[in-house]
């Protein structure tokens, strides 16, 4: 067995492996899309191949340009027995290459759990991510808004002002991280400072298409910075982004005004759709989606590797 990194004169080949399970891939639409805006590239797509044929295909995403930050898709051929051993030394074999265990993102239905078809797909993924060295495992909820649902009213508590300057999110994002109930945030602030962590948020955001000039400050009535509101988009369309209420500001609600002012962003630019994405554990979060009117449409299932603890 054969395991490396992908050419482009794989493609063919690469376009033929086809996962027929219930659960996210990269298909050849989205295969050949995002290799050609740099969301996919070759040396971060490794295959397994004895005998000329691809028995395993792991395919990460990132953005153009930068190292990569999700497996994407895993597929091993139906003709191979122990699917779960082929999968994991191709990951290890691609980590090593990295530098870099990047988290595996996977996205199922909602009541996945009662679905056998899916938790059979799910299990053998998740068993090789394991022994690859992806052991953390974190489930998020996918909600969406769309036009048919009312645009959430401004409740007049907080003005949402621009602000251009980099270093005055960088601040608010550090101080919003005190306390967060999101996952990734309290996973990176036990390896990292929470400017660290702020200025990494920054960057990732900034990466993304969503338009800078959308950022929002929020500030109470007497002028305080109570939170911010990061209306963004991927490659899909808008989304959320990124919003956060300040520690000194939290339990009154705010959480519902920085919602809005998002949603009502994307609305007054004519979006059909705004997706979103939160931890299964952040309840508040979740709960404040469905008061906004997003509905829950899918789950994402995350296996990542542990944090190493300063």
């Amino acid at each position: 067995m054969h395991v490396r990194p992908a050419t482009e004169a794989d493609l063919g080949r690469l376009l033929d492996c086809v996962v027929d399970e219930p659960v996210s891939w990269a298909h050849p639409e989205r295969l050949r899309s995002f290799l050609a805006d740099g969301h996919y590239r070759y040396d971060r797509i490794w295959v397994a191949e004895q005998d000329g044929e691809i028995l395993a295909r792991a395919v990460w995403w990132g953005f153009p340009g930068a190292a990569p930050l999700a497996l994407d898709c895993l597929y091993v051929h139906p003709s191979v027995t122990d699917r779960i051993t082929l999968a994991a030394d191709l990951l290890r074999h691609a980590h090593d290459a990295f530098g870099d265990r990047p988290a595996y993102h996977l996205f199922v239905p909602v009541g996945w759990r009662d679905n056998q078809a899916v938790t059979g797909a799910v299990g053998w993924r998740w068993e090789a991510g394991r022994r690859a060295g992806l052991t953390e495992e974190l489930e998020r909820l996918r909600y969406a808004w769309t036009p048919d649902r009312p645009v959430p009213e401004a409740s007049g508590r907080l003005t949402f002002t621009a602000e251009p300057d980099d270093e005055v999110f960088v601040a608010a994002f550090a101080a919003a991280s005190a306390g967060s109930l999101d996952h990734h945030t309290r996973q990176a602030l036990l390896v990292k400072d929470a400017e660290t962590q702020a200025r990494e948020d920054l960057a990732d955001y900034l990466a993304m298409p969503g338009d800078r000039s959308w950022w929002r400050l929020a500030r109470t009535a007497s002028g305080e910075l109570a939170g911010f509101a990061l209306p963004s988009a991927n490659q899909s369309g808008p989304v959320v982004g990124y919003l956060g209420v300040l520690p000194g500001h939290r339990g009154r609600g705010y959480v519902d005004d920085l919602l809005a002012e998002i949603t009502r962003c994307h609305a007054a630019r004519g979006a059909d759709r705004v997706a979103a994405d939160t931890d299964a554990g952040n309840t508040p979060m979740a709960r404040a989606f469905e008061r906004a009117g997003y509905e829950l449409f899918a789950v994402r299932l995350v296996l990542s590797a542990a944090p190493l603890q300063a």
